[in-house]
């Protein structure tokens, strides 16, 4: 082999390396990229369980509160209510 070949093939070695490095260094990412949308999809999961749960005790706190008023206006009509 002549000089200039072997310049050629050293040339072309040390970019077949460098893609590999790219290669690997681009699965690397693929695979963060995926733990990361994994991740955003469980934290979404959460998300929602907790909107669930917030509307659950709103909802139970509307009808404590509805409770509470018929109590209070219960207690106030039996003060007002003349006694036989």
């Amino acid at each position: 082999m002549t000089e200039q070949q072997e310049l050629m093939f050293e040339i072309l070695r040390k970019i077949q390396t460098d893609i590999a490095f790219l290669r690997d260094g681009q699965r690397d990412m693929r695979h963060d990229i995926n733990s990361l949308r994994n991740h955003m999809h469980v934290m979404q999961g959460d998300i929602n369980n907790l909107h669930s749960v917030q509307t659950q005790v709103l909802d139970r706190l509307e009808r404590i509160e509805n409770r509470l008023e018929l109590r209070e206006l219960a207690e106030a009509q039996a003060r007002f209510e003349p006694h036989p």
